[in-house]
């Protein structure tokens, strides 16, 4: 007896358990046979012509079941193992796709076979065209163990443009960046999306070799994606995991994510109406690794960002791989488009070959009244193989508020210049965020720019290599409090921390390490209120050194 003419009925309700749908789902005797229990239809996309040969284009016979159970009033929509060559398809409300294991749906490597559905702009990132879309939909689940592949490398080129990257620069090269898109843009982007949709499930599937954005849930409520894999190629372009956007109440979890783009990236955006906030999103037990940013919110920034949890995570790079394909940023919490963020707690994170650790920005790209960054605790986080310096900046006038990393350590391995504490740090206030992008910073372990209310506690800022960079560099920050900070010696004559233009500061409970000179240096005429209480310096150190128009009145040592 053919496959397709019978599955049992314990092995697809095995199958529908694992997919999350729960242990009360009807048993069903056949694909095509309706339930036994309850309302709904279940259909083998067999038995509506599909060819599992990966050359058959299957775009209408899946698309026919889909319809098909739709009419009924929802259902199965079961793809059983093979090689299912298709087009864009589109899911409906109370539509339960199932991939089976062995399963793969095999996205066209033709345009043509994509329709554009209006909303996103034609050109860009989102092209509009999507391998699996829904719209409008209520109670959506994509589950199994199969395979969704968009083939993306027929998708992309070599970027002739690309220009030879210096060794020395080689700490900011992105691999993706050698490449471009074929087809004026117009490539399936991104792969699976999901527009204005409510009780949405993805679980157990693989998304891989997309041509450019994997997954994005955009404008939806109520959503769990729940351990899927996303398996990208390094260089792949714009090949972002998943783009949760302007969406509210979202889980994810379990999932394990290889790409050449961000990993995880929060957005606030939406072409298919209002602005939206995105609101009450978790992100729980997953694995990075991206040639991009790990976890990441923003870009676009044009709306809010409220109540934001990432926890217990791994973000890595391969120790073997070129250094451009290492992970630019671990955790970026940004706004630069006038949106707001208000609510973000980030928590027992373990990073492995990260370019920089931690980068919070808040700038003025789009300048846009009542922007605005606040209320963002990091703390677990324990980062070794970093290269480039964590940093909290503003612009001035767009400052920062309330930022606390705790219980953290930070390893790195730069081996920061001399001349590199005194650069003269450009703002680049309107330009793309990216942790990198005004160099080599005066710091090791933090840069602290135009920010009020720090609170950098108990964090250890570790130099694996000789660095002649004060370890933690404040400039133009109001209400800082430095507490039970472990902390290496830089080299040279380099103060252990530098304080510029800082104001109502607080250095507590440290302990200087063997070698260090000095242990504070107070700069600028505008530090004021600058108090060192408790702190444990070494026979002979300095314990403040002024400069620059700073006076003793500014500071008490106790």
């Amino acid at each position: 007896m053919l496959r397709r003419d019978f599955l049992s009925a314990s092995s697809l309700a095995m199958g529908l358990s694992a997919a999350g749908l729960g242990s009360a789902t009807p048993l069903m005797a056949a694909p095509g046979a309706e339930l036994t229990k309850g309302k709904g239809t279940a259909k083998n996309i067999l038995d509506y012509g599909a060819v599992p040969n990966g050359k058959t284009l299957n775009t209408k016979a899946i698309q026919r079941a889909i319809d098909d159970v739709s009419r009924a009033g929802g259902g199965l929509v079961y793809a059983p193992p093979g090689t299912f060559l298709t087009g864009g398809i589109v899911l409906k409300s109370n539509i339960t796709l199932y991939l089976e294991a062995g399963c793969v749906l095999l996205g066209s490597t033709s345009n043509d076979d994509y329709e554009y559905h209006p909303g996103p702009p034609i050109l860009g990132d989102a092209t509009g065209r999507h391998l699996i879309f829904a719209q409008n939909a209520d109670d959506v689940t994509l589950c199994g163990l199969g395979v969704v592949d968009g083939q993306g490398d027929a998708f992309w080129e070599i970027n002739p443009r690309t220009a030879v990257v210096l060794p020395e620069n080689a700490w900011m090269d992105v691999a993706s960046g050698h490449y471009q898109a074929k087809y004026k843009n117009l490539r399936p982007s991104p792969m699976v999306e999901f527009a204005q949709c409510r009780n949405l499930r993805i679980s157990g599937v693989t998304l891989k070799n997309s041509s450019g954005w994997t997954l994005r849930p955009i404008a939806c409520q109520d959503v769990v994606i729940d351990g899927i894999r996303i398996r990208n190629p390094y260089y792949g372009r714009n090949t972002d995991g998943m783009d949760i956007t302007a969406c509210t109440n979202v889980m994810v979890s379990n999932c394990n994510i290889v790409g050449g783009d961000d990993g995880i990236c929060l957005k606030s955006e939406n072409f298919y109406g209002d602005v939206l906030p995105t609101r009450n999103i978790t992100v729980t037990n997953c694995i990075v690794s991206s040639a991009s940013n790990g976890f990441k919110m923003g870009t676009a920034t044009h709306g809010a960002f409220e109540n934001i949890v990432f926890s217990n995570s791994v973000i890595y790079s391969d120790t073997d791989k070129p250094l451009n394909t290492w992970v630019i940023g671990g955790i970026n919490i940004e706004t630069v488009d006038g949106g707001s963020v208000d609510g973000v707690v980030v928590s027992n994170i373990r990073m492995q070959n990260v370019r920089t650790p931690i980068f919070v920005r808040l700038g003025n790209r789009t300048p846009k009244e009542g922007s605005f960054l606040r209320n963002v605790l990091i703390e677990g986080v324990d980062a070794a193989g970093a290269i480039c310096t964590s940093s909290i900046i503003g612009v001035p006038g767009l400052r920062p508020t309330d930022i606390t990393v705790s219980n953290c350590r930070l390893r790195t391995r730069e081996q920061g210049q001399p001349g590199w504490a005194e650069r003269l740090i450009p703002e680049e206030a309107g330009e793309y965020p990216e942790s990198w992008m005004m160099g080599h910073l005066p710091a090791f372990g933090f840069y602290v720019r135009h920010a009020d209310r720090v609170r950098l506690r108990n964090v250890e800022c570790i130099a694996d290599k000789p660095d002649a960079r004060p370890a933690i560099v404040c400039d133009d920050v109001d209400d800082v409090i430095l507490g039970g900070l472990e902390l290496s010696a830089p080299t040279g004559n380099a103060p252990l921390i530098d304080l510029r233009n800082t104001r109502r500061a607080f250095l507590t409970g440290m302990r200087a390490p063997l070698g260090s000179q000095i242990f504070a240096q107070i700069g600028g005429a505008a530090s004021s209120a600058i108090t060192l209480l408790g702190n444990s310096l070494n026979p002979g150190q300095q314990a403040v050194n002024f400069s620059n128009g700073a006076t003793k009145e500014s500071t008490r040592i106790d």
